[in-house]
């Protein structure tokens, strides 16, 4: 079927030819796995500005996700023997599928086959998950969500481009996620647990690979405001901390904005964050220093700037910020974008009877 008559049918979804891709993607032949994944592929892009009214959500056409997810399975857990039951057709173990004769060969031709079809499902599933009318689905699909925890988890052996697409598929997925699904009644494919996801994204944060870092620390600010994953967060917080504050000095400037962007939200969270953070080594002397490099992006700035006044908000950490109350009023009298809220910042900084003020009384004024 030529890739046109596919678009056309999937404006309308036919049953039958639902279930065409379906089959095709868990019969095992080579053949059909990469017609189905080149056909589907096709449909999940979708432009930003694309407003096709009258397409379903392909990750509702039922017995896709769960055949797409037995195609990665296949490459990245050969013992994945227990597959869920589709309503088009009862699935065979994808270990079975792909070790009979005729089909995908045992030797390194056919491993790098089935690790390409891997990596090209697991694209697709990223592409479902730039669509918000995929994200309910796939958020409430246990075997998709542990299925992509494990390929992260196991980053030192499963192929880069496959690890990349489901950080990827999590990081748009965040807002709406919850790790409570990982203890809750749905059936469980490869016993994740929200402590080992956790660990995951945490092996994402501290790679090397600027990509993978950048895109945890963005995982990290996303799911933390959910205050249902809280709890299985704030174990990690100062190794959270730690890692980001490193990211702060790394002079790319996307590392940077990343770093920003999660300390902004997690800092949010709740005073014992705010305490941590500002205690950290270097935290607070390196924010100062994106906003007076400045950082190209002025949304970037602005959060860091925020992120300051959240922390002088807490009495506690008076102390940490006091020694930088010279470097506050340089900010306030050079950077006009910023005035108002380093002028809060100060005033909360010597506004208070216990605080002693010298050096900066004459820039600013007493408040006192």
């Amino acid at each position: 079927m030529a890739q046109d008559d596919i678009m056309v049918f999937f404006g309308g979804l036919l049953r039958s030819e639902q279930q065409r891709i379906v089959l095709a993607l868990q019969s095992g032949l080579k053949s059909e796995i990469l017609w189905a994944l080149n056909a589907v592929t096709v449909l999940s892009f979708k432009e930003k500005d694309d407003f096709r009214r009258d397409t379903t959500p392909l990750a509702k056409v039922p017995g896709l996700l769960d055949a797409l997810l037995q195609v990665v399975c296949s490459y990245t857990s050969n013992d994945q023997s227990k597959t869920e039951d589709s309503s088009v057709t009862k699935k065979r173990s994808a270990s079975f599928l792909f070790d009979e004769d005729g089909l995908f060969n045992n030797d390194d031709e056919g491993r790098l086959e089935r690790q390409q079809c891997a990596v090209a499902a697991s694209n697709i599933i990223r592409n479902f998950s730039f669509m918000p009318e995929n994200e309910t689905v796939m958020v409430q699909h246990r075997h998709c969500l542990e299925t992509v925890f494990q390929c992260i988890e196991d980053q030192n052996r499963e192929d880069d481009e496959l690890v990349t697409n489901m950080l990827e598929t999590l990081v748009n997925l965040a807002p709406v996620l919850d790790l409570r699904i990982f203890s809750s009644s749905k059936p469980s494919f490869i016993k994740m647990t929200e402590k080992r996801a956790v660990n995951a994204i945490m092996g994402m944060l501290a790679s090397s690979i600027k990509p993978w870092h950048c895109a945890a620390a963005e995982l990290i600010g996303r799911v933390i405001i959910n205050p249902d994953n809280e709890s299985f967060l704030l174990p990690v917080i100062p190794q959270i901390y730690k890692r980001l504050v490193d990211l702060l000095s790394v002079p790319a400037y996307d590392a940077q904005a990343a770093a920003v962007s999660a300390l902004y939200n997690v800092a949010e969270v709740n005073m014992d964050c705010r305490l941590k953070l500002a205690g950290e080594r270097w935290a607070v002397d390196r924010l100062l220093k994106i906003v007076k490099a400045p950082h190209p992006v002025p949304e970037v700035c602005r959060k860091t700037s925020m992120i300051l006044e959240s922390l002088v908000s807490e009495p506690q950490n008076r102390m940490h910020l006091l020694v930088h109350e010279n470097t506050f009023a340089e900010i306030l009298t050079t950077e006009g974008k910023y005035s108002d809220t380093f002028a809060r910042i100060l005033y909360e900084l010597t506004a208070r009877p216990s605080n002693k003020v010298t050096s900066g009384h004459a820039i600013w004024g007493n408040i006192n």
